[in-house]
């Protein structure tokens, strides 16, 4: 259920979908641009004045490209989770994606990551829909890498005071599902969560699904690799099992559907979960050459490829790393600035900017000192409607070159009140950047009154491409991105 079948793919290549910045995905015509290169973008108050070399940018940009890439990163991929299989796997797709634009240099730069501990939930009787993720986490502290187990499904509502069924065979080879333990004392929670994962393997459950709290609106909690015993930030595998059954973690969105299904119907799941230890993520990078040479200054465009358990990822960051993709096809093909343009694709972001923070380690300080700007695009494109504008993030709070440059680029194009101030807030691979002193911003659609408001599918099983995707948003990126940084590499 984590992937799209070829039957749905079909489906999604031949569905209506509405147009707007503050809509859906918009249909584009294969190979076209979005737009006249004079014509009023969505959500601008004018139309564009544009440069000579931002008609060159604008004209190359081809959104059903982006579409087709992110159709792969976010359906066919699905979660990239930070050295894995599948985050290997876009990477790969990467790979191909630059070479085929015809970039040199194309390159992996290795970096160790730590253990993951994933699960999946099958639905063998059909019944649960197929618009989101059913990716999970699943606790290192429990049963991990056996065959997957088959059970009714049985809530007991709360952990911490579980409603048991008076029938003591009622929960033989069961799913269990319950809240979550919400001590507010970390250790005391974890130890109230394994004494019940405990008592219900006792009691002969199959397996045990736990089920967050759920976050103020417009947030949504995330699945999450649960421990069973208390940790101080300095415990390191192998760990000792708790529990010989599988423990899962799921997301608010699952957690609803399966109990608004329970409540209506008996519910069987299939649970499996598998451990990825010894991993390797890597960052992906290209190089479009410029007049000066190896030695010369450099411009990055950036974004992470990898994604949070159970998130295919649409908008975080598959949008970023498709617009990087794109920018690619686009760059390759017009006249040598003089900095060579840098593609970066970061992995393991979402693990603590593991990726951008490993590459600023090994550069030397010469190279850092020929980056002229990094340019992070960290979610580009949510159709969410309250996300109208279009953030400019410093950790430092203070602005640079790449900010200066968005700034005009926005300008050009008629977007003035759409893009923020320079704002402090780190948080994405800009920062590690700028924390040594390298010109860098994130830039990201975000809503109007703080960029903290980000959109409900943010880290969810939801963030698809159907339920969180603007074309019109990511093509204005795109525009913008294209062209501060072709600017600023001449």
């Amino acid at each position: 259920m984590n992937h799209i079948s070829g039957s749905d793919q079909s489906t999604l290549r031949r569905r209506s979908l509405l147009a707007g910045a503050a809509g859906t995905v918009a249909v584009v015509a294969a190979g076209q641009p979005a737009w006249a290169a004079d014509t009023t973008r969505p959500g601008a108050v004018r139309a564009p004045s544009l440069a000579v070399l931002d008609r060159q940018v604008v004209k190359g940009i081809r959104p059903s490209r982006a579409l087709a890439d992110l159709q792969v990163l976010s359906e066919r991929i699905g979660p990239r989770i930070g050295g894995t299989a599948s985050e290997k796997a876009a990477a790969e797709f990467a790979l191909t994606s630059f070479r085929s634009a015809g970039c040199s240099d194309v390159r992996l730069e290795p970096f160790a990551v730590a253990d993951k501990f994933l699960a999946d939930i099958g639905d063998p009787d059909g019944q649960l829909p197929d618009d989101i993720c059913w990716q999970a986490g699943a606790s290192p502290d429990a049963g991990l890498d056996a065959a997957p187990v088959t059970g009714r499904v049985v809530d007991v509502k709360a952990a911490t005071a579980p409603a048991w069924p008076a029938d003591p065979a009622a929960i033989t080879g069961a799913v269990v599902l319950a809240d979550d333990a919400q001590d507010p004392v970390p250790a005391t929670r974890v130890n109230l969560r394994a004494a019940f994962v405990l008592e219900a393997q006792r009691r002969g459950a199959a397996a045990v699904i736990l089920l967050p709290a759920d976050l103020e609106y417009p947030r949504r909690a995330s699945a999450a690799s649960l421990r069973l015993v208390p940790t101080t930030g300095t415990s390191a595998p192998p760990w000792t099992p708790v529990a010989a059954i599988p423990v899962l973690g799921v997301a608010q969105v699952q957690k609803r559907v399966l109990r608004e299904d329970l409540a209506v119907r008996p519910l069987r799941l299939t649970v499996g979960t598998t451990s990825h230890r010894g991993l390797t993520s890597n960052n992906v990078f290209a190089d479009i050459p410029g007049r000066s040479g190896a030695s010369g200054p450099l411009v990055y465009i950036s974004g992470h490829y990898d994604s949070v358990i159970g998130a295919p990822g649409a908008n975080d960051d598959g949008s970023g790393t498709v617009l990087t993709l794109e920018l690619a096809r686009v760059l390759t093909r017009l006249r040598k600035p003089e900095a060579t343009v840098r593609l970066a694709l970061w992995g393991s972001e979402e693990q603590g900017l593991i990726g951008s923070r490993y590459h600023v380690a090994q550069l030397p300080s010469a190279d850092r000192a020929r980056i002229r700007g990094v340019f992070q695009n960290d979610m580009v494109g949510t159709s969410w409607s309250p996300a109208t504008r279009y953030w400019q993030l410093s950790f430092s709070g203070t602005g640079n070159a790449t900010t200066d440059q968005i700034t005009a680029a926005a300008g050009r194009l008629g977007y003035e009140p759409q893009i923020s101030p320079v704002t402090q807030r780190g948080a994405s691979d800009h920062q590690s950047f700028q924390e040594v002193g390298i010109a860098s911003a994130n830039f990201s659609w975000r809503g109007e009154a703080t960029p903290a408001l980000l959109e409900p599918p943010y880290h969810s099983p939801e963030d698809t491409i159907e339920k969180n995707i603007s074309i019109d948003r990511l093509t204005v990126s795109t525009e913008m991105i294209g062209c501060a940084a072709y600017a600023l590499a001449q």
